[in-house]
């Protein structure tokens, strides 16, 4: 016996078949989520040069990783160096699980503390403080491109940075480059200290030691084998300049750090850099001697190939840190790099 509907049971019908096929439709229209490491990203850097480390810091901003596009603030610098020496050398920033952005910077050539400062947006950075890290070590010459690093799950910063403490590492001092001002060689180590509210941080301890001087280090963390990866250059100056890049791997942060491996970067290169695109890994270096930015992407940190060629880098940049930062924060420094 077939059965009828009445006239409002139709109309009930025919609406929720309006709204099946309006609903369907929304659904098949929404857009994919964002790829992880898909960008955009900023490069926060200094210029080459005196002017460049007193005038502060710079920026650069990307879509892909590859070519980067300088930002022009209003008054010269997004922050002028006011702490140690006034340079801002070498600045890294890592944003935190709260949005804040933390950075740290080399202050001078020769003193044993660094610069620190945050910001909600890139633009406006709280009172610089000077970090003396290396205060429970007299005789310190110098740090080093102190960088910065999150580690989710001991929810703890790293800052880590180079240094050269006189009588130390005997062995490799004659290795190393001359402090004439100070009687001494470079016997650079790598050190750092911890924290996870920037009011308390622990005493400062050696990182990574492989028994050469060692300078601008690179941490970042490679989850998909349950490591930790450290970027480091050999700067070997004496009987034969090394100069060049080197690989270093840990199961926590804090190590224990493995030997380095052989070199994958040309010589005469430094402040190396990481930044995670996709599936690939970019790795940006400053090639000081050629003046110029240089680069190499890897898979699986094992295989690699130059991006030089494909690399667009503003005129004059020097070491510094990429990261990937939400379209929010990039469409606000656009527009104050517009501003009059």
């Amino acid at each position: 016996m077939p059965i009828h509907f009445g006239s409002n049971i139709r109309a009930l019908l025919l609406a929720l078949g309006f709204l099946w096929g309006l609903t369907g439709s929304l659904v098949a229209e929404e857009k994919p989520p964002a790829p992880a490491n898909s960008g955009p990203f900023v490069f926060a850097y200094f210029n080459t040069g005196n002017a460049g480390e007193s005038q502060g810091l710079q920026y650069a901003w990307s879509r892909d990783g590859y070519k980067w596009t300088a930002l022009a603030s209003p008054n010269g610098t997004f922050l002028k160096p006011e702490v140690g020496g006034k340079l801002l050398r070498d600045p890294s920033i890592v944003q935190a699980p709260d949005g804040i952005f933390h950075m740290v910077w080399t202050t001078d050539w020769f003193r044993h503390g660094i610069g620190s400062s945050y910001s909600k947006d890139l633009l406006h950075w709280s009172p610089q403080e000077y970090l003396d890290v290396m205060q429970d070590f007299p005789g310190t010459v110098n740090c080093w491109a102190p960088e910065i690093f999150y580690d989710a799950p001991s929810q703890t910063y790293l800052i880590y940075w180079a240094s050269t403490i006189p009588g130390k590492f005997p062995d490799t001092e004659p290795t190393g480059e001359e402090f004439k001002q100070f009687g001494t060689r470079a016997s650079h180590r790598i050190y750092v200290t911890t924290t996870q509210d920037f009011k308390k941080f622990t005493p400062t301890q050696l990182l990574y030691d492989n028994g050469y001087n060692a300078i601008d280090a690179f941490i970042v963390a490679d989850p998909e084998h349950s490591r930790y990866v450290m970027i480091i250059k050999d700067e070997t100056a004496y009987p034969t300049a090394k100069k060049n890049l080197r690989l270093a791997f840990a199961k926590t942060p804090l190590g224990p750090w493995s030997p380095s491996t052989t070199p994958f970067s040309p010589d005469w290169v430094e402040g190396a850099s990481v930044l995670k695109v996709g599936n690939e890994w970019l790795v940006y270096y400053d090639a000081y001697t050629r003046h110029r930015y240089e680069g190499q992407k890897t898979t699986d940190l094992e295989n690699w190939q130059s991006i030089t060629d494909k690399l667009t880098m503003p005129t004059g940049m020097r070491h510094g840190t990429p990261l990937p930062v939400t379209e929010v924060i990039l469409q606000g420094l656009l527009s104050s790099s517009k501003a009059p």
